[in-house]
């Protein structure tokens, strides 16, 4: 396993970070990763890290879904059944945002049904996609070349929507990326980004379990307050945020498989719930959170 260390804070640039949790990877390794915080902002990542040319072999799991597009198990199901549905919401916001429609990159596009179902809407579509095996279903899928790496990407005119779903959390590059998209993204153009959140109820309840932290193929954990001061950083200011109500029902399945060896369906069920009723009563701190930011 090769390592290295993040040294200074991506949010507020200071040098010095404190152990905060410790999460095993229990989707390929069983190994232990820390995530620290930064003593300045209380900004979060996995410190110390696999390096890019490392970080591979932690994603080579049939059950890592947007990779392998498997339909094995009840949660895989589950994950293909709902996703019909939140393809559907997905593409209606963009729309909301962009009416005319316009250029559509969307970064991390997995096998590409989000793709798809974009360009079905009327949206010219762009992608790019490091995994070679999903690369290719995308490729199959919407009929256009996706590209490997956001420098790999023929840019012919500023796009006026990238969206990253779950995808930010996994750029070892982070800062050099949103520096990318201002200045890929047209002024008054929107940077949609969808990531977990580590302030809700059930990352709470399930602490060193819960699903979301997957270390280590999550760099980076996002709250509310710290993800705004990045993105103000780099020249995007958040003008709302969305839910992601699904997603507390499926990073509970996973967090009862992580802490029970197996899923434990109904308490999943429950807790999804309770999760989604706390974040309604007090300040959205949802499991999962769309950040819907504009280029300024």
């Amino acid at each position: 396993m090769t390592l290295e260390f993040v040294k200074t804070c991506p949010v507020c640039g200071a040098d010095s970070f404190t152990d905060w949790l410790t999460c095993q990877d229990n989707l390929v390794s069983g190994e232990a990763f820390t995530i620290q915080q930064c003593r300045e902002c209380d900004f979060k990542l996995t410190n110390p890290r696999p390096t890019p040319d490392s970080i591979g072999r932690y994603y080579q799991s049939s059950e890592y879904i947007s990779h392998s597009d498997t339909r094995k198990g009840l949660i895989s199901q589950l994950y293909h059944s709902v996703r019909s549905i939140t393809l559907k919401q997905k593409v209606s916001l963009i729309d909301s945002l962009q009416p005319g429609r316009g250029q559509l990159l969307d970064v991390g596009c997995g096998s590409g049904y989000f793709l798809a179902e974009a360009k079905e809407a009327g949206w010219q579509v762009s992608g790019m996609e490091p995994d070679e095996q999903a690369r290719a279903q995308a490729i199959q899928r919407t009929g256009h070349t996706i590209a490997p790496s956001l420098p790999e990407l023929p840019v012919k005119s500023p796009f006026d929507v990238v969206t990253l779903w779950h995808v930010l959390e996994h750029i070892h590059a982070l800062e050099d990326t949103l520096q990318w998209f201002k200045a890929h993204i047209r002024t008054g153009g929107h940077l949609v980004i969808a990531v977990p959140n580590y302030e809700s109820w059930d990352a709470k309840a399930y602490r060193r379990e819960w699903a979301a932290f997957d270390v280590p193929r999550h760099l980076y954990h996002f709250a509310p307050k710290t993800l705004g001061k990045l993105l103000a950083k780099h020249g995007f200011q958040i003008q709302e945020q969305k839910p992601m109500l699904f997603d507390a029902f499926y990073v509970n399945l996973l967090s009862t498989k992580n802490r029970d060896g197996k899923p434990a369906y109904l308490e999943s069920f429950l807790n999804g719930l309770r999760s989604n009723w706390e974040a309604y009563r007090n300040g959205g701190n949802y499991s999962s959170v769309i950040y819907i930011a504009k280029a300024v």
